[in-house]
C-alpha cells in the first residue's frame, strides 16, 4: 500500500442494531438518546404496508408519545423538508425517528438540519455546512439498498432548479441505526431489485474511488460478494429470510464503504435523472453503472478484475483487460436477471416520463457540478458525460 499524506475520517453511527427482531429495541434506544417525543418521518407506502403501525405499537407499549409525518415523497423535496419542520415545531417534538428507505431518511435528515441550525435546507448543500448537532436521531431501515440509515449523506430536490442537492455532513449521521430484515420481508420484487442495485453501485463506486482506504475496501469487497450471492434469491422470493438478511448486511457494508470513500459519476449523473424526471434512484444507478464503469475501466483495471472475481466470474488465464471486462458483464447480467430496464428511455416509459436526448446537455452541466463526481477515478469532460448518457438511453 502506497503511503499517502492525507488524513481520512471514518463516519458511522455510534450504535447499529442488525438482525431479526432488532426493531423491538427502538423505544429503549430513542430514550437512551434523550428523546421523549419523536417525530416519525416516513411515507404513505410504509404506512399503507402496516410498517409504521408496527413501530408505533412498540412506542405505545413503552408509553412514549410521538407524531407521525408520512408525507415524504420519492426524491424528497425542499418543500417536503420544510413541511416536516413545521410539524416537528407545532407538536413540540424533541427527537427524530426516520422509517423507510432513502427518501424517508433523507427527508428526516433535512428536517433535523433545519431544526438544529435554522434557515432553509438549501443552506446546507455541499460538505459540512451545519454548525450545530442534530436532535436525537434514530433511523430504521426498511429497504436493502440506500444505507441512508447509517450515512452522512442527504439528497434533497430543489424544486426551483429541478436539481438534487447533495448534502454531505457528518452531523446528519444517525445516532442509532436499526436494520431488521423482518421489516424488509414485504418489499416487492421491483423495489428489492432497484435498492439492491443501488447498494451494488455504492460498493463499486466506493471501491474505485480516489479516496478509497483499506477500511472502505474491506467493506466494499464483502458487500459486492454478498450482493452477487443474495440479490437474485431476494428478488425471486421475498420471504427468503436468508437472502433478506444477506442483503441487509450487504447494503450496510456498502454504506460503510461509500460513506467514507464517497461515490462517483454514476451517482452524479443519476441525481440529475431524479431531479429532472423524478425517476427512481436505484434503477437510474443500475442502468448507468456498467456505462460509467466502462469509462472508468482504464483507471482502475486491477480493481475491476477483483470485482469480477467477487461476482463469481472465472478470470484465470485472462489478460487484465479481458478479466476486467467480465466485471462489466457480471453487473449487466445481474441487472438483466432481476428485471432492471435495459435503458433510460424504457425506464422513463415505465414511469410515464419522456427521457429525451435534448435534455442531456442540461443534465450534463448539472452532473459535472455534483459533489459525488469529485472522487470518480477519471475526470470526464462534458463530451464524455454526454456520451455516457446517450449510451444509456
Amino acid at each position: 500500500m502506497a503511503i499517502r499524506e492525507e488524513v481520512y475520517g471514518y463516519f458511522i453511527p455510534s450504535v447499529t442494531l442488525i438482525g431479526i427482531g432488532a426493531a423491538k429495541q427502538i423505544p429503549a434506544k430513542i430514550k437512551a438518546l434523550g428523546g421523549t417525543k419523536p417525530l416519525i418521518v416516513t411515507d404513505k407506502g410504509i404506512t399503507g404496508a402496516g410498517i409504521t403501525k408496527q413501530i408505533t405499537d412498540l412506542l405505545d407499549e413503552a408509553g412514549m408519545k410521538y407524531v407521525v409525518y408520512d408525507e415524504t415523497i420519492p426524491n424528497p423535496t425542499d418543500t417536503n423538508v420544510h413541511a416536516g419542520v413545521e410539524v416537528y415545531k407545532k407538536n413540540g417534538c424533541d427527537s427524530l425517528i426516520t422509517l423507510g428507505g432513502g427518501s424517508s431518511h433523507d427527508c428526516g435528515k433535512g428536517v433535523g438540519l433545519v431544526i438544529a441550525n435554522g434557515g432553509k435546507i438549501h443552506d446546507f448543500e455541499g460538505v459540512d455546512k451545519s454548525s450545530k448537532p442534530m436532535p436525537p436521531y434514530l433511523a430504521v431501515n426498511t429497504t436493502a439498498g440506500t444505507a441512508s440509515e447509517m450515512t452522512r449523506f442527504c439528497i434533497i430536490t430543489d424544486t426551483s432548479r429541478h436539481v438534487k442537492m447533495a448534502i454531505v455532513d457528518w452531523r446528519v449521521t444517525p445516532g442509532i441505526a436499526v436494520d431488521d430484515p423482518l421489516l424488509m420481508m414485504g418489499m416487492p420484487p421491483a423495489l428489492t431489485a432497484a435498492t439492491g442495485m443501488d447498494a451494488l453501485t455504492h460498493a463499486v463506486e466506493a471501491y474505485v474511488s480516489t479516496i478509497a482506504t483499506p477500511m472502505t475496501d474491506s467493506a466494499a469487497e464483502k458487500a459486492i460478494e454478498l450482493i452477487a450471492t443474495h440479490l437474485r434469491p431476494a428478488v425471486a422470493n421475498g420471504s427468503d429470510i436468508v437472502a433478506r438478511e444477506g442483503m441487509c448486511y450487504a447494503q450496510y457494508l456498502a454504506g460503510m464503504a461509500f460513506n467514507n470513500a464517497s461515490l462517483g459519476h454514476v451517482h452524479a449523473m443519476a441525481h440529475q435523472l431524479g431531479g429532472f424526471y423524478d425517476l427512481p434512484h436505484g434503477e437510474c444507478n443500475a442502468i448507468l453503472l456498467p456505462h460509467v464503469c466502462r469509462f472508468n475501466l482504464i483507471a482502475k483495471m486491477e480493481r475491476f478484475v477483483k470485482i469480477a472475481r467477487l461476482m463469481g466470474e472465472n478470470v484465470d488465464g485472462l489478460s487484465p483487460r479481458d478479466a476486467a471486462e467480465l466485471a462489466l458483464k457480471a453487473i449487466q447480467k445481474l441487472s438483466t436477471d432481476i428485471g432492471i430496464p435495459a435503458g433510460l428511455v424504457e425506464l422513463g416509459k415505465r414511469y410515464g416520463k419522456d427521457v429525451k436526448e435534448a435534455d442531456i446537455a442540461t443534465m450534463t452541466g448539472n452532473a459535472q457540478k455534483d459533489a459525488c463526481g469529485l472522487t470518480n477515478p477519471r475526470c470526464p469532460k462534458d463530451a464524455d458525460v454526454m456520451a455516457i448518457y446517450k449510451a444509456a438511453l
